[in-house]
């Protein structure tokens, strides 16, 4: 049977950030919500992967020859059959039982939208944990706009669910960010390279264009697909 939401889990050199991701989430959700791994062919470290999600129900890996976060995120969600989508950062880290039911309660109320939970640092202001309803992904062709790297994502959710007035925060749901910004986790290779001041660069200047040509088609779309003018 099909999972009403899927969380795909981008991923790279790191499955010790997997088992404790995957034993909160199989122990937290409160639906049958799947969990797909997204990983490099590259990776050095993919059969590890594989040993971590081996036996645990609902969770799976998929490897693809990505370049970048967001081609991993998008090439996985080509392949996601739910109802619902949804994004975790391998430092993501659920807290509150039933995450999954209320990021779908939500969504069904919505019809066609984006929701997400409290991180514990960016709060409302960035979904850097979402859930969106797929007709969303098949409409645009994309969970994340194409050349954007790893930065800008989560900017691209709110936006474009503040313009098609389809986006909810819920206060009450937290999802952590275990993040070294926030002084919660130590610096890796794998956290250096992607929060370069060039990756930043790049993936700013590749958000502007974005939003200067296909961003206002997108938001139209999406606003069709709730029936809004």
């Amino acid at each position: 049977m099909t999972a009403t939401l899927t969380f795909i889990v981008p991923s790279r050199g790191r499955p010790e950030k997997l088992a404790p991701l995957a034993g909160a989430f199989r122990g937290l959700c409160a639906e049958a919500t799947d969990l797909i791994v997204s990983i490099d062919d590259d990776d050095p470290r993919r059969a590890e992967y594989v040993e971590v999600v081996e036996g645990l129900p609902g969770v799976g890996v998929v490897v693809g020859g990505n370049t970048s976060m967001a081609e991993a995120l998008n090439r996985a969600a080509e392949a996601v059959d739910s109802w619902a989508i949804g994004f975790l950062g391998d430092d993501h880290m659920p807290r509150t039982p039933g995450f999954d039911l209320a990021y779908v309660k939500a969504l069904r109320d919505l019809g066609t939208g984006i929701v997400y939970g409290d991180d514990l640092v960016q709060r409302q202001n960035l979904p850097t944990q979402v859930a969106m309803t797929s007709d969303i992904v098949r409409t645009l062709g994309y969970m994340t706009p194409p050349g954007l790297g790893h930065m800008y994502l989560d900017n691209f959710w709110r936006d474009l669910g503040r313009g098609a007035g389809c986006l909810r925060y819920l206060p009450d749901v937290v999802v952590e960010h275990v993040h070294p910004v926030a002084g919660k986790a130590a610096w890796d290779e794998g956290y250096a390279r992607v929060n370069d001041a060039a990756v930043y660069e790049r993936d700013r200047i590749a958000y502007a264009r974005y939003r200067a040509t296909r961003f206002p088609a997108d938001v139209a779309k999406v606003r069709a697909l709730r029936g809004a003018p």
